[in-house]
């Protein structure tokens, strides 16, 4: 969560000339809503059914850089379809930073709590074993877009 990915992934695609697929935004297309309004209406269990629906289907392309959101570990089914035609990357940025980023933002619906800092923190740790699942693991800390783009080129 605020790791980035979004914005690495659209740096990512232009170096590579790859489509980039975001799975929040097909989700948002597909229900006509945005990602807070789905939670607020539906909760989190509607969310992670439809985030698991669409990384079903988008996991079956090829040569496409895929933007999933930091709670797509919470369900190794999406790992297990991520990992079939791709590698997961990891971008792991410190609470701190994390905080920095969404610090007065509404639209991080797991963060719109009394205490995000925290409930980042918790978070990271409940986390932390599902994120071990991932092929790669870049810290994104006082690194540019493109350093951090470099270094999983460097990888593939």
């Amino acid at each position: 969560m605020a790791s980035g990915k979004t914005v690495v992934s659209n740096r990512l695609g232009e170096l590579l000339k790859r489509e980039v697929v975001s799975i929040d935004s097909i989700i948002e297309k597909k229900e006509g809503k945005e990602i807070l309004e789905i939670f607020d209406e539906f909760g989190e269990a509607y969310f992670r059914k439809a985030e698991k629906e669409v990384i079903r289907e988008v996991s079956q392309k090829e040569n496409i850089i895929i933007d999933c959101g930091g709670g797509v570990v919470l369900d190794k089914e999406n790992i297990d379809n991520l990992s079939q035609n791709g590698v997961i990357f990891l971008l792991s940025a410190s609470p701190t930073l994390i905080y920095a980023r969404i610090k007065g933002k509404k639209n991080r619906p797991v963060l719109n709590v009394k205490g995000p800092l925290e409930r980042i923190k918790e978070l990271m740790r409940f986390r932390q074993p599902l994120y071990a699942h991932a092929d790669y693991k870049i810290k994104v800390d006082k690194k540019t877009v493109q350093q951090v783009c470099e270094e999983i080129m460097a990888k593939l």
